[in-house]
């Protein structure tokens, strides 16, 4: 005969019950929570600078805290700003030059690999002649469905860009109204806890916090260093846009590959267009390799990683499973999240070796 449950037990389990369920709803809702999540994350970042600009005083007047807000994210959007300034340029003069070397770059791969595809029984011409003649025999064969396709495409694609356009004026606005209700959001947060866990769940948040602090500084340092770094590295092999390229491989160095990639196929953009031999590539190859043993064995380990603790197959993991959840925010969610996960997980493990379940 099963024991009857008492009061606080059921009370347990409901409000249980009631936050797995609102833990449900927002992973349903991850794709629209994008922008709130962006807004989140910035924030927490820009939150200190709020906070010590509300600090000033100039004789008897006090900086008012939305006023402190106004400047902080004018600052913050003036830099992001400065970057796309500075990148455009750069695809602007490179798009066109890469158009017309496609042409002669084709030419090369066919004259390399034409002979030992026709050894192999394979007759195709690589060059833009044969790759005209490719498009136009398969145009011909399924015209229907490839314009089924660009349609349904541009329709995805429009529904995307209309996406991108709400979050891209969502983020501003509610990233203002988070900074200028910080404080009163948390002690609203701190007055929905338990009492009888208040205090452990303050002790959780003091820890992430500080860990988080640690990881954001180290992080900003290990961007600046890299984007120092490669924008000397190739302005000294002799690249035109070193200065453009070096700096969004830094900057995007936060995006765990994705950033070292992009920087890495623009180099060797700029090397195909620029040089005539493989003195390019070759300098690209040994610039971004050096990058990488720098920014793995000696940047982030000492700035980042020793801070967060995660082995690479869990940053793998993170990276996989939050941009599954939350699309592109969730990839810059990942190593922040990871980090409070395994705060909260280090508290639990060791709640459970004291438990009566482990040590009965």
């Amino acid at each position: 005969m099963p024991f009857p449950l008492t009061l606080e037990q059921k009370q347990t389990a409901f409000w249980l019950a009631v936050w797995a369920a609102f833990f449900f709803l927002l992973v349903t809702l991850g794709p629209i929570l994008t922008p709130f999540l962006a807004a989140a994350i910035f924030a927490y970042a820009l939150n200190p600078g709020v906070d010590a600009l509300h600090r000033v005083r100039l004789h008897r007047w006090q900086v008012p805290r939305a006023l402190a807000v106004v400047l902080v994210m004018l600052l913050f959007f003036s830099a992001i700003t400065t970057l796309v300034l500075i990148v455009v340029p750069v695809l602007q003069k490179e798009i066109p030059l890469m158009q017309a070397q496609i042409p002669a770059f084709l030419a090369k791969i066919n004259d390399l690999l034409g002979p030992r595809l026709q050894e192999m029984g394979v007759k195709i011409r690589l060059d833009s002649i044969g790759i005209k003649k490719l498009v136009s025999q398969q145009m011909a064969t399924s015209g229907d469905e490839i314009w089924t396709t660009i349609l349904n495409s541009a329709r995805t694609g429009g529904t995307a860009v209309l996406g991108w356009l709400a979050t891209l004026v969502l983020i501003p606005v509610v990233l203002f109204y988070l900074l200028l209700d910080w404080h009163a959001m948390l002690a609203r947060i701190a007055a929905c806890v338990p009492r009888r866990w208040i205090g452990a769940t303050v002790a959780m948040a003091e820890e992430v916090d500080a860990l988080l602090a640690q990881y954001l500084r180290g992080q900003l340092l290990v961007m600046l260093v890299l984007a120092v770094y490669y924008s000397a590295a190739l302005g000294i092999a002799g690249f035109e846009v070193a200065l453009p390229v070096g700096i969004i491989t830094g900057l995007l160095v936060f995006i765990p590959y994705l950033g070292f990639g992009l920087g890495l196929i623009l180099a060797l953009i700029s090397a195909v267009l620029q040089f005539n031999d493989l003195s390019g590539m070759v300098a690209v190859a040994i610039i971004y390799g050096a990058g990488q043993v720098i920014e793995g064995f000696f940047l982030t380990p000492r700035l980042v990683g020793e801070r967060i603790g995660l082995n690479p197959l869990a940053v793998i993991f993170a990276l996989m499973a939050f941009g599954q959840l939350f699309g592109f925010v969730g990839v810059l969610l990942a190593l922040p999240a990871s980090a409070i996960l395994m705060v909260a997980f280090k508290h639990l493990r060791s709640h459970y070796l004291r438990s009566s379940f482990y040590n009965a």
